[in-house]
């Protein structure tokens, strides 16, 4: 069973007394459904779980009266042999876009003593025209996204005291020993090329097969392709599916706005505008907004029409070239072009810690990878493929004082290092970057805790 941080936050949706129903989001097989089975079990004595894909006609359990008795008559109904312990009952329902009653439901079900709620879907915010209303203000919302790298290393069997020792390093701007250094940059090699959904991650795991770990890659691939096909306006489809098959190659370019050209010659906005929105509304891609300026908000001076597109996760899009690419990332073989996938990467890391992605170019001779807020200031990061050590972009904005930007952060595979205001980090330490959040409002309890707290009141 892989280790997910997924699983710390449920607990301490747990612990809230004043909880709200829980619905949980993210692209599909990215571990949803699995990550609340584990906590579920470990934490109620009495679970109803719906799959609406599986057992479509429980949609109609939601189809009437919505309120909380009703649908616990019904689901007595429907699991004649689950007896309901109060307080420690869960209603699951998974693949929720497939009952949109389900998730109007939600807001019925709020804060009922008698039972907790979680819901699982993806595809949320896709054709959900059908539903009566969204439950704002009554539920709490989780986006679940592929492993990150702290969880593959998990994955992998490198400890916490290990990972540890690296933050330790990351904290105190010191070089890691050289060896374990080496040896990290390899892990995280293997990381862009495995990625980061559980099936893969735990197949290579399991069996070391990286020929396996592609099989089920392309397999995933083609499931979005068939999702596509099955959700999508019919007009859209095909569209859909060319703005999907053009993200390789629109990565591959030394500059890397999306063109809509390279979908379709003489392609737009107008045309192709929709393709892109459901696609990230499915969390198969995210799009990184370019700036104006750097200055806050930075969401304040998005440039309209302007952006990057990554993949969400970067084993997914290696997979999508041809065979070979994956060792080719690993022997580091692949020149100038392995900049998209280090950039990618970084995108998904970024990503899944809560950082919105935007980029800064305000002319063809200087470009910003990524603009972030880290410890509250804004900082331009820059990501390099190799080792050189020369840093012009960062150089100019740390130089220019309309800018007023104090410190940069360079990614390579260089070891920690700070000077001239800009922090040179390793690669995988990229794991240590954290947007500021808060999660739920209460402090954070270990998992062993956790579970023993529940198992007395169970």
């Amino acid at each position: 069973m892989l280790r997910r941080k997924i699983t710390d936050k449920l607990y301490l949706w747990k612990k809230d007394t004043n909880r709200l129903p829980l619905l949980i989001n993210g692209a599909r097989q990215v571990g949803k459904t699995t990550a609340v089975l584990e906590f579920a079990k470990n934490t109620y004595k009495t679970i109803y779980q719906i799959n609406f894909f599986e057992t479509p006609e429980l949609v109609s359990i939601f189809s009437e009266d919505l309120s909380a008795d009703t649908i616990l008559t019904k689901l007595s109904f429907a699991f004649p042999e689950t007896r309901r312990k109060e307080g420690s009952t869960l209603i699951f329902l998974d693949e929720i876009q497939h009952c949109p009653n389900g998730r109007t439901a939600l807001k019925f079900l709020a804060k009922d003593p008698r039972f907790d709620v979680i819901a699982t879907g993806s595809l949320l915010g896709i054709n959900h025209a059908s539903e009566r209303s969204f439950p704002v203000g009554y539920i709490n919302n989780i986006e679940l996204f592929p492993l990150d790298f702290e969880e593959f290393l998990w994955a992998m069997g490198i400890d916490d005291e290990m990972i540890a020792s690296l933050k330790d390093c990351f904290k105190k701007r010191k070089a890691v020993d050289t060896f374990v250094h080496n040896t990290m940059l390899s892990y995280f090699s293997l990381y862009m090329a495995i990625g980061g959904m559980p099936a893969v991650v735990n197949s290579y795991a399991e069996n070391r097969d990286y020929s396996v770990a592609l099989k089920i890659q392309r397999n995933i691939i083609a499931d979005y392709k068939k999702d596509i096909v099955k959700y999508a306006e019919e007009d859209e489809k095909t569209k859909i599916i060319s703005t999907f098959d053009s993200i390789p190659s629109q990565l591959a370019k030394d500059y890397k706005k999306f063109q809509y050209s390279i979908i379709n010659k003489g392609a737009r906005f107008r045309n192709y505008g929709g393709s892109l929105l459901w696609l990230k509304d499915a969390r198969i891609i995210s799009f990184c907004n370019n700036l104006s300026k750097i200055e806050a908000p930075l969401r304040g001076f998005l440039v309209d029409n302007k952006f990057k597109v990554y993949m969400n996760d970067t084993g997914l899009l290696v997979s999508m070239y041809e065979d070979g690419t994956a060792l080719k990332i690993i022997n580091g073989e692949l020149g100038l072009f392995k900049g998209a996938f280090y950039e990618n990467i970084i995108a998904q890391s970024l990503t899944s810690s809560g950082f919105p992605l935007y980029y800064f170019s305000p002319s063809d001779s200087l470009e910003i990878d990524f603009i972030i807020t880290f410890e509250n200031k804004i900082c331009p990061v820059e990501v390099k493929s190799g080792e050189n050590k020369r840093s012009k972009s960062l150089s100019t904005v740390l130089s220019t004082e309309k800018y007023g930007i104090e410190r940069a952060i360079r990614i390579s595979r260089n070891n920690v290092g700070e000077k001239s205001g800009i922090l040179s980090l390793p690669l995988y330490m990229i794991m240590f970057l954290e947007q500021h959040k808060v999660n739920f409002n209460f402090n954070f309890v270990s998992n062993e805790e956790m579970k023993k707290h529940i198992q007395r009141t169970i």
